[in-house]
């Protein structure tokens, strides 16, 4: 019998509000043999405990309660990614592959008994609330969070789209815990999204690794260069907060900006869970220089594209050190309603090396910094990585995997807001009244900021080792209101 099934990169998949993740839906055959069938004294023992607790319990319990949650205690023992999958959860994965579903649009886990933000995903509920990655979930209304498993509290979570919940927040930084009202929304997740930094110079921010976001990414580069009236001379690539997705795409991303070589191969016990994805000719910018943003949120399949295109020396990472996350998860549907998600290999980049609980480490590291003015003045947080998670993977490669230290930014805590052009006196108060409405771009998005000018000599640099090349237009900083 020929199985077939797709693997995923996803972080914490199984367990998400507000995530994207994609499977494929395809009945697997489990070949029963002497290895993998269970030990019959084990078997004795667990028939043993099913019986006292049917006996003697102090209430009385559902078989089949009992039999699922021995099922999701077996898988969640094994890594903080294995997961079995009822109903409504297996239905909630398959929505994600569209991009569309409901939820708060947060991507969750669980640490020391509480709920544990990875990442806000963009224009949802839960972003235009102010959660941010590290935040900790400590009440669901008026139900402590302590105490409940992660698929409790997701279901707490759940629910019809318009309707209020309050979650109860602790954040480093804060003194005491604070109080934020969610209206749960139909999440649509659009992965890709492009603009023009300045003329020249592009940026693509993909949100999530969907089933068509090469297609998409492909498409708002063409748009790019529209809107440019011709070739990038630089673009900046934002993979901020992306908590993965599907596999496939991450291939395709790397592949759009890759000419040839080996993006990603995977290592696993069966001979199914051993794949290696090479890039085909064809570099969708043109071999323009490029610059990949990063930080903790980064995980995944996020890390697959940031560690292609680091080995292969096509860009230059910047940002903070990515989440971690370097095995995949196979889904395996046991019938028409459930499945099992499970840990079946370990990915390596081109030079084979596993990011697992070590992350990609970026060439300049640049944290994201506070521009005066801003009226939130929250320390800056310690958000979680694959290395907190419990039962996480340990690193194949030892300290092999290990990358050296990246070389720092020299900024200070808080930086000065960018100087503003100077202004006539025939400037009338309505234009300078306009011109306060325009965030600069630091003030906007420092990491990006800095990533521009980054990218600016990078080309410069470029440029000097072409001197065929035409000259470069004169750079004039972006303004927009828009919050990335």
């Amino acid at each position: 019998m020929h199985t077939r099934y797709r693997v995923l990169a996803g972080t914490m998949a199984g367990v998400l509000i507000g995530a994207t993740t994609s499977i494929s839906l395809n009945v697997f055959a489990f070949r029963q043999t002497v290895e993998n069938q269970p030990p019959l004294d084990e078997l004795q023992q667990f028939s043993e405990v099913y019986s006292r607790i049917k006996e003697n319990y102090v209430e009385d319990v559902k078989d089949k309660d009992l039999m699922t949650n021995a099922i999701r205690g077996m898988l969640s023992n094994l890594d903080p990614h294995s997961a079995y999958l009822d109903e409504e959860e297996f239905k909630e994965l398959q929505v994600g592959t569209s991009g569309e579903f409901g939820g708060l649009g947060i991507e969750v886990g669980m640490e020391d008994g509480f709920v544990k933000v990875i990442s806000p995903i963009d224009d949802t509920p839960a972003q235009k609330a102010g959660l941010q990655a590290g935040d900790l979930i400590i009440r669901l209304d008026d139900t402590p969070v302590k105490g409940m498993t992660l698929n409790d509290a997701v279901k707490l979570m759940r629910g019809k789209p318009g309707s209020p919940i309050n979650l109860m927040i602790v954040r480093d930084g804060k003194d005491k815990p604070f109080k934020v009202t969610i209206k749960r929304d139909i999440i649509q997740v659009k992965s890709v999204k492009q603009r023009i930094l300045e003329p020249g110079y592009g940026y693509v921010r993909i949100t999530s690794f969907q089933a068509k976001t090469t297609d998409a990414l492909l498409e708002g580069l063409e748009t790019l260069k529209k809107e440019n009236k011709g070739k990038l001379r630089g673009l900046v690539l934002d993979l901020r907060n992306n908590p993965g997705g599907v596999l496939n795409a991450a291939v395709g991303v790397s592949d759009a900006f890759l000419d040839a070589g080996k993006i990603v191969y995977t290592e696993g016990r069966v001979a199914d869970a051993k794949m290696e994805y090479s890039a085909q000719k064809g570099d969708a910018v043109e071999n323009a220089p490029i610059v990949v943003l990063v930080n903790q949120g980064s995980a995944s399949a996020s890390e697959i594209v940031a560690g292609a295109l680091k080995d292969h020396k096509r860009a230059l990472i910047v940002g903070q050190k990515t989440f971690g996350k370097g095995s995949v998860q196979t889904v395996l549907q046991l019938d028409e309603k459930t499945a099992v998600k499970l840990t079946t290999a370990r990915y390596f980049t081109p030079s084979g090396r596993s990011i697992q609980a070590e992350g990609i480490a970026p060439d300049i590291e640049l944290k994201a910094l506070k521009v005066k003015g801003e009226e939130n003045t929250d320390e800056a947080l310690d958000p979680l990585s694959e290395a907190d998670l419990s039962k996480h993977l340990s690193n194949p490669n030892g300290d092999k995997g290990t990358e050296e230290t990246a070389k720092p930014e020299d900024k200070t805590e808080e930086a000065a807001p960018a100087p503003t052009p100077a202004t006539t006196e025939e400037k009338t108060d309505k234009k300078a009244d306009a011109d306060k409405t325009k965030a600069p771009l630091a003030e906007e998005d420092y990491q990006l900021f800095e990533a521009l000018n980054i990218l600016k000599g990078m080309d410069l640099v470029q440029n000097r080792a072409a001197p065929a090349a035409a000259p470069a237009a004169p750079a004039t900083e972006a303004s927009s209101g828009k919050t990335l």
